[in-house]
Order: structure tokens, then C-alpha cells, then sequence
């Protein structure tokens, strides 16, 4: 491992100094009209995966890659927050930026340990276009190490596993675990005959990695890359996820630019992984990519994902910022797929909750719930046994001019639908996710922000993440009923405010 320069080091907290005060320039004129409440953003510019997610002297630390200078991919670095209690979260100086050789076009992707020494241990991924500008000639990527004693600045200690050959064009995002004695750390790569693998390396002590084997293959030639590779055990499986890029639509499927999601098998610390279970989305709405989980103290697995703005045009660009986090989930196994529940936790944030009671809604029928909600947290159960209108739901974000976003119950397609057809700005289109109607019932529980809807359908057996950026004035709820021979039965349905996730708000 090469140590870099003390003055390699000395030159991060200028460039990070430099950044700051870029931020704060685009920060000044933010404009906060879809600017999240109760999701993590950076306070100005272009944020992208969850980078480093830890727990460390007593707090949580989300990372994430973040362009400092402009609303657009570009220039990575790695802002910074931290919580006591993943509900109220504080802004931390940025944590790195670009100054070795080997990273000179972006601190990329990767991950957090408490290392063997006490200190914060992160893997990250050094870039470089090979041909000085852009990826038309791929990149060269390397493993790299940084460490810190209070979460906050960091020692960057070089290259700690290069890449083996240089007709490899992506090899990135570290995410690194320990079981017994050793240490193991997975990325993903794109071979010389372009194929997506994940790879695994170990280690005795954190700096010197050796291949262990490819852990992962897609079995897809047309699947080029596996970004953001991550794997963990629940209860007695192992989960394999990751980012495909080059995995084609098919029906309701992997409708997205590119798509992340997950098989669940069997490892053993010395052996090959048992691929048990089809390949399931992470989430299936517009905008998520990149997910990353760690374990919390207490032992549950919790997710961060980036709600991924691919699809343009993208309209956040133009005030400044770009790009927030999911609310952050407990993963557990529900058979051969993952339940994801936003934290229990984040109920701590409901202000002002109202509730509505059983309503019966006549066929084409409509009922207003709420005037005005820069916010909500909403929870509805729908009868699906005595309802018999072909779609039931919410309109959110509706304005005066008649915008709004769907998120409704079709019957017709036995799914749960959300919808953007309404929408002045941004991409539009809808995405759906599968229900399991064997109880009569479904429960849906809709996290809505300034600029986005989350939906968790059945108690986290599917969610949805998608952006939704209201028109001018105030931002209705309604409650509506579409079609059929009947009602609709609501066995339940409450509203209530969400507070801000800032520990100082920014305004």
C-alpha cells in the first residue's frame, strides 16, 4: 500500500474548504419549493448513493456522494450526516474530497467499518477517466482506504487493492464485513468480456486483500456492471444485492434507466454463494438506486436508498440541489423476499395526526381530505372484499391546475399503481407493484414529501419510490373512487404532518 504525502493529506482540508464555500454559494439561492422536509439532501448541489452508513461513538453516519459545485453528476466528494437517533439528523463537514493521483476524477462509492483499532474505517473507490474526461474510454478504479478517530476528518492511506487488468473498465464500490477473524469485502466489476460480476476479497488486517473468488455472476450477458454490490446474512440466508445496469424491461419489471435489487441464498465464509431465490426489485417505483444497509446496534438491518433522478427532464436541477435519500427501512425475511418498513423510529416525526374514520365512497366519487400538505405520513386500509370500484386511492400533490400523483389500488390489474400522468414537471408515467389479496384487505402506508411519495404496500412486502414535484399553490389530498359496479369500503384512514429531520434547519 502506497501511504500518501503529509501534504497530500494537508491539501483534502483545503479542497474540502474549497467545496464548503461552494455550497454554501449555490445553497444562498436554493430554491425550497420541492426541497425535501423529512429526507435527507444535501443542503445545495448533486447528491447520489449512500456511501459509508455506520454507527460510531454513539451515532449514526450516513455519507453520501456529493457534486459541491452544480446541480449535476459530476466532481465526487463525500458530504456527511450524522444522528443520535436516525430521526433527527445533524449537517457534519464534508468528509472527502478528490487529492491523491489515483482519485483524481472523484472519491467514488463505498463503505464503513469500526476497524480492528477503534477507528472508523472507510473503503471508497478512486476514479479516473482514461482518457482524461469522460468514461467513452471506460475508467480506471481502484480500492482505496481512509481512517478517522471521530467520524468527522479523515487520513486517507492510498490504494489498497489496484486493479488486475487494465481492460477492466469498472471496478468499484467496496462494501466491506467481518465474521470470526477475517475480513471480506465485495465490489462490483465489468470483465474484459463485459460481463457484470461481483467480487470477493479477504484480509487478516484491513490493508493487505487477497482474491478470494467471484462470488457473483449475472447470468445475463446483456448485464454489464454490478454497481453498489452489497451482501448480508438474515436469519440463517445470505442477500446478495446490487445495481444492474444493462438489465432490460420486461412487463412490469425493471422499468427503470437502471434497476437495483436482490437474490437470498446460502454462504458459507470460505465458499461459493447458493442463489435460492429470482432476482426481486428493491423497490418498485420511478426513482431508486444504489441501496446500501448496515446493522444497527440493536441488531436490525437497515437500508438507505438514493431516489435516482435518471430520467429527465429533471426539474430540481434548477434550484440548486438535486437528489435525497429514501426514509431509512428495517429489512427482514418474508420467505423468498425482503420486507422493507420504514424505522419505527421515524413515527416520531407525526404531528397533527387526524383521522377519517371508515368511509364509503360512491362510484366515481371524490372527497377532499386535505387543503394544503407540504408533508403527510398517511395510513389507509382498503376492504377489497366489499369494494367493487376498479380504482381506489389517493390524488397527492394536487394543485388547483389539476395536477397530481395517483396512488391507487387497480383492480383491473390486481396491483397497486402510482402514477404521475398529471404532472406539469418532470418525467411522468407510472409504476406498479404486486399485491397479495389473500386477506380481503390492503394496507398502504404513503410517506409524502415536497417533491416525493413513498408507498409501502402490505406492511413492507413491496414500496415505491418515486418523485413527485407538485405544481404552483396549495398541494391537496383527495380521496377517490373509479368505475365498477359499486363502492368503495376505506376500512381506515388517518393523516398526519411530518416534522423536519433537521437538528438546525437550513432557513
Amino acid at each position: 500500500m502506497n501511504q500518501p504525502t503529509t501534504k497530500e493529506n494537508a491539501d483534502m482540508s483545503a479542497q474540502l474548504d474549497k467545496a464548503q464555500k461552494s455550497i454554501d454559494r449555490l445553497f444562498a439561492t436554493r430554491n425550497d419549493r420541492w426541497y425535501p422536509q423529512c429526507h435527507i439532501a444535501s443542503k445545495a448541489g448533486w447528491i447520489n448513493d449512500p456511501n459509508g452508513l455506520s454507527y460510531y461513538k454513539g451515532r449514526y453516519h450516513a455519507y453520501f456522494q456529493l457534486n459541491p459545485y452544480g446541480s449535476e453528476w459530476g466532481n465526487m466528494h463525500w458530504g456527511h450526516v450524522s444522528s443520535a437517533d436516525l430521526v433527527t439528523w445533524r449537517r457534519e463537514p464534508l468528509a472527502m474530497a478528490p487529492t491523491l493521483e489515483v482519485e483524481k476524477d472523484g472519491v467514488f462509492s463505498g463503505s464503513a467499518v469500526v476497524g480492528d483499532d477503534g477507528r472508523l474505517t472507510i473503503y471508497y473507490t478512486g476514479h479516473r477517466w482514461r482518457n482524461g474526461v469522460n468514461d467513452d474510454d471506460g475508467n480506471l478504479q481502484e480500492q482505496c482506504m481512509a481512517v478517522s478517530s471521530d467520524g468527522i476528518h479523515f487520513e486517507k492511506k492510498g490504494v489498497v487493492i489496484p486493479c488486475p487488468d487494465d481492460k477492466i473498465l469498472h471496478f468499484r464500490d467496496p462494501k466491506v464485513w467481518k465474521i470470526g477473524g477475517l475480513w471480506y469485502m465485495v465490489f462490483g466489476v465489468s470483465t474484459p468480456a463485459q460481463r457484470g460480476e461481483i467480487w470477493m476479497y479477504t484480509s487478516n488486517d484491513m490493508e493487505h486483500w487477497t482474491f478470494d473468488r467471484v462470488i457473483y455472476r449475472h447470468p445475463d450477458p446483456e448485464v454489464f456492471m454490478l454497481e453498489c454490490p452489497d451482501m448480508f446474512p438474515l436469519e440463517d440466508k445470505w442477500v446478495i444485492c446490487y445495481s444492474a445496469m444493462g438489465l432490460k424491461p420486461h412487463g412490469f419489471e425493471a422499468r427503470n434507466h437502471n434497476n437495483a435489487g436482490y437474490v437470498i441464498g446460502s454462504w458459507q465464509p470460505g465458499g461459493d454463494f447458493h442463489q435460492e431465490t429470482e432476482f426481486h426489485l428493491w423497490d418498485d417505483g420511478h426513482n431508486f438506486y444504489a441501496p446500501q444497509t448496515f446493522q444497527a446496534p440493536d441488531g436490525r438491518r437497515l437500508v438507505f436508498g438514493w431516489m435516482s433522478p435518471f430520467t429527465e427532464p429533471i426539474p430540481m436541477q434548477e434550484d440548486g440541489w438535486c437528489g435525497q435519500f429514501t426514509v431509512p427501512r428495517e429489512v427482514t425475511l418474508a420467505g423468498d423476499h425482503l420486507r422493507c418498513l420504514p424505522i419505527r423510529e421515524f413515527s416520531n416525526l407525526d404531528q397533527d395526526q387526524q383521522d377519517f374514520g371508515p368511509i364509503e365512497l360512491e362510484v366515481n366519487g371524490s372527497r377532499d381530505l386535505v387543503d394544503d400538505a407540504q408533508t403527510a405520513d398517511i395510513n389507509m386500509e382498503i376492504d377489497l372484499n366489499k369494494s367493487q370500484a376498479e380504482r381506489i386511492g389517493l390524488e397527492i400533490h394536487r394543485t388547483q391546475s389539476g395536477d397530481h400523483t395517483l396512488v391507487c389500488y387497480d383492480d383491473q390489474l390486481g396491483r397497486v399503481v402510482l402514477d404521475r400522468h398529471c404532472n406539469t414537471y418532470g418525467d411522468r408515467g407510472y409504476r406498479t407493484a404486486p399485491v397479495d389479496k389473500s386477506s380481503g384487505k390492503l394496507k398502504l402506508r404513503i410517506i409524502v414529501d415536497r417533491g416525493s411519495v413513498e408507498v409501502v404496500v402490505n406492511d413492507g412486502l413491496e414500496i415505491m419510490s418515486s418523485y413527485s414535484f407538485p405544481a404552483e399553490g396549495p398541494r391537496g389530498i383527495r380521496l377517490i373512487a373509479e368505475s365498477g359496479e359499486g363502492k368503495a369500503l376505506i376500512s381506515s384512514l388517518s393523516i398526519a404532518k411530518l416534522g423536519t429531520i433537521w437538528e438546525e434547519p437550513d432557513r
